[in-house]
């Protein structure tokens, strides 16, 4: 067994010393690192329950012991990945959104195939172009489909499983053969999975919430297919399980103090988290978004985590050409990688007097590390926040809402079509009332922009093919638009972000401003 090193965190955090200071007492006092592995409910929630959240709450803890409860999976995934090998697969395809299938792609973007690993590609937008390229490939008879969805029920991943199915019913004999499902126990996913014969289903613990779930078969799968260890990385992570054992003060463990300090920063009005990570880190930062955007965004609160490009000037200014005052920075650094740009941007952040979270990992490899220690964290923030970190309310209400418009679709025969603001040269425009009346596309952006107030942001959310030449182009409009309205801007796919900053977008507040793009 190899030796790793715990992953260090280091804390400036300026103007809310004070405020973490006595949190990290308090929570001592009140004995809450105990107390949250207890699933003592009233970590979170203190008062009367209306919302019904006590019982979610006390059924939503099961991957605080992940990195030890798993070990026997580990292996037995290590043993499917080589039969996989054996029977001529040739590549994996991930079916599905958000919390089910982000993981799959960060280990896919930071370690590519290892050794006899094989080639992965996540498939979380349902626009049919990029549906399309997956099954325009001629070896589709050699590609293993992983169906992940907790609930079992994910519209997006159900559909993709019935288009891929149908293809591969015409090509070969027994097309279930293809497919492996990854769901909880006893969902509609799994007795699908059944009906239709799949080779394999993994069931995951019902005790974990989707985007809580990378250190189950949905992230620890994916692995072993791209010829990674899961047990190395459970292994990893383990060294910061007993870092952040309940037993273990809260001033030194290092989950609970990061998790006090995201919180009461964002009780000081601190709600915009910019992430810089090494180079090599970069994919990791799409799942931190999610897992902390969906875990605190709601009750008019809201963090929104910004993934900063390495082109960007860090600290953030705003229209006074002085440091934002609703920012802070975390920044993980990858020893070995080149770190100038964020060595720079960390020394400019320490100096301004802001806070700021910096993360040293030896390998890359550590970031099971940070899969364990961010979740704990943002269960800790939302704690400090009285919130429930576990549920996503106003996803589930959207959900809601799309079913009563495809039951309209099964009455009517036809979708809802609302009426557009303007029928322009470029093609339609949609909008609010700020948009009435606008006769040029280059009337568009200056409304956007006079909507945007200090201390919003304005989200770019795409419903397009991604492709290389496509995010090299919205990242230069993300910064155009970054340096013109002077707030952060972020970057989402469709329906992806649905799963991801979608419930920020609805819980935060109101401080969203969006533009969407489709075609």
């Amino acid at each position: 067994m190899f030796a790793t090193a715990l992953n260090r965190l280091e804390i400036e955090s300026g103007p809310v010393r004070l405020a973490l200071d006595e949190r990290l007492d308090q929570w001592q006092a009140q004995n809450v690192g105990r107390r949250l592995w207890a699933a003592d409910p009233t970590v979170w929630i203190v008062d009367s329950d209306p919302a019904g959240n006590i019982p979610e709450l006390s059924n939503r803890l099961g991957w605080l012991d992940l990195p030890v409860s798993m070990a026997g999976l580990a292996t037995e995934l290590e043993n499917f990945a080589a039969g996989i090998r054996a029977a001529g697969f040739s590549r994996v395809v991930v079916l599905g959104m958000g919390g089910s299938s982000l993981i799959a792609e960060v280990w896919s973007e930071v370690f590519g195939v290892v050794d006899a690993g094989l080639p992965l590609l996540v498939l979380d937008s349902t626009h049919p172009l990029a549906v399309a390229e997956i099954g325009a490939v001629e070896t589709l008879t050699e590609a293993l489909f992983l169906v992940a969805s907790k609930s079992g029920g994910t519209l997006e991943t159900l559909s993709f499983f019935n288009y891929f199915y149908q293809r591969l019913s015409r090509l070969r004999e027994n097309p279930g053969q293809n497919f492996v499902a990854l769901t909880d126990p006893g969902s509609g996913l799994e007795k699908l999975a059944r009906e239709k014969g799949f080779r394999r289903i993994f069931a995951t613990p019902a005790t974990v919430g989707g985007r809580y779930s990378a250190l189950t078969a949905f992230g620890l799968l994916p692995a072993a297919l791209l010829g990674l260890a899961p047990s190395q990385l459970l292994a990893r992570a383990q060294v910061m399980m007993a870092a952040g054992a309940a037993k273990i003060a809260p001033r030194d463990n290092p989950a609970l103090r990061l998790g006090a300090f995201l919180g009461e920063l964002v009780r000081a009005g601190r709600d915009k988290m910019g992430l810089v990570l090494s180079p090599r880190l970069r994919p990791f930062a799409v799942w931190l978004e999610q897992l902390i955007a969906e875990s605190l965004g709601k009750q008019g609160w809201g963090l929104l985590p910004v993934i900063i490009s390495e082109t960007e000037a860090v600290p953030r200014c705003n229209r006074e050409g002085r440091p934002a005052e609703d920012a802070f920075y975390v920044f993980l650094r990858l020893g070995g990688d080149d770190n100038r740009v964020l060595d720079q941007g960390h020394a400019q952040v320490v100096e301004a007097g802001l806070p700021a979270a910096l993360i040293r990992l030896d390998e890359p490899a550590d970031l099971a590390q940070e899969l364990w220690r961010f979740e704990l964290a943002t269960a800790a923030a939302g704690a400090v926040l009285g919130l429930n970190p576990f549920d996503q309310p106003d996803v589930e209400a959207a959900k809601q809402g799309a079913c009563a418009v495809m039951e309209s679709w099964e009455q009517a025969g036809c979708l809802p079509s609302p009426e557009p603001l303007a029928r322009l040269a470029e093609g339609r425009l949609y909008g609010s009332r700020h948009f009435e009346k606008v006769t040029d596309l280059e009337q568009v952006p200056v409304r956007l922009l006079a909507l945007v107030k200090p201390g919003d942001y304005l989200a770019l959310l795409v419903y397009l093919p991604r492709t290389s030449e496509l995010d090299r182009v919205l990242a230069r409009l993300r910064e155009h638009l970054q340096a013109a309205c002077r707030v952060p801007v972020t970057l989402g796919y469709g329906p992806r972000y649905l799963h991801s900053t979608g419930q920020l977008h609805k819980g935060d507040g109101n401080h969203g401003v969006f533009l969407q793009l489709s075609g």
